[in-house]
């Protein structure tokens, strides 16, 4: 059994290493005989020479790649940690209390469909120019799957275990906490990874609000500056972080979870 877990590990990490390999080699090779212009599509060994250089030239965006990248990041974060602070709880409670359901539910329908970018003039208004703003646009973005898979997956409880519980004495408080919330994890899960993946896509336009710093300014100044390089630089530096920390979320979801590598 060990020996075939251990089969199967390097047979995944050789075809992801494969798979990489192939994309940058084909990336490369169109490049490079040319069937698509330069000043279009910069080859992957271009853009990591503009990543050794941005580590240490502000040109043409004002700052490092390092300062682009930590500005970004500590906006993703607080944007999409107060998502999953408001959104989880409340996708619980809705999910398993009809009367909170009830009362939420026609406000979040309504907030819902409203795209995050409609809230931009509304925030600048509001709270000006800042990191307060940008933050409030990630979190809008990051909000919605925390709500809509916190509830989905306590709605999706066992009523057999329900039963059990209540047949033993349990309140409401104890069918909340010790055996809705732990069905609904491996939603609530699913629900915050999607919303990381939501707060980096919308990143960039969260940046357009004035800011003078961060990977969506660096890219949207790369357009202006007709760079390519900077433009691609940025879009990987964002989707190479975004890969790295959900996978992160998947190791804590696999140590919060440990009964799901059971089945």
């Amino acid at each position: 059994m060990y020996n075939e877990k251990k089969r199967s590990a390097w047979m995944k990490m050789l075809l992801n290493v494969s798979g990489l390999a192939m994309f940058f080699g084909i990336w490369e090779l169109i490049v490079d005989i040319g069937l698509v212009s330069e000043k279009k599509l910069v080859a992957p060994s271009a853009v990591f020479m503009t990543f050794i250089d941005k580590l240490t030239n502000v040109v043409p965006d004002g700052n490092t790649i390092i300062a682009h990248t930590l500005t970004s990041l500590q906006l993703v974060l607080i944007g999409f940690l107060l998502s999953c602070l408001i959104g989880v709880p409340l996708g619980l409670l809705m999910g398993f209390f009809k009367p909170a359901e009830y009362f939420f539910t026609p406000i979040f329908e309504i907030v819902r469909p409203i795209p995050p970018l409609a809230w931009i003039p509304i925030v600048i208004v509001a709270l000006g120019i800042g990191i307060e703003a940008e933050a409030f646009i990630i979190f809008v973005a990051a909000f919605v799957p925390c709500v809509i898979n916190s509830y989905t997956g306590i709605q999706a409880t066992n009523k057999t275990l329900l039963d059990v519980a209540k047949t033993a004495g349990a309140t409401n408080a104890q069918l909340f906490f010790k055996v809705g919330i732990p069905s609904a994890l491996p939603m609530v899960f699913t629900g915050i990874k999607v919303s990381f993946g939501s707060a980096w896509a919308t990143l960039v336009a969260a940046e357009m609000i004035a800011s003078t710093v961060g990977l969506g300014f660096m890219i949207q100044q790369g357009r202006n500056a007709v760079r390519p390089d900077i433009v691609i630089l940025g879009m990987s530096v964002i989707g190479l972080i975004g890969a790295a920390l959900t996978g992160l979320l998947s190791i804590l979801e696999k140590k919060a979870l440990p009964w799901r590598d059971l089945k």
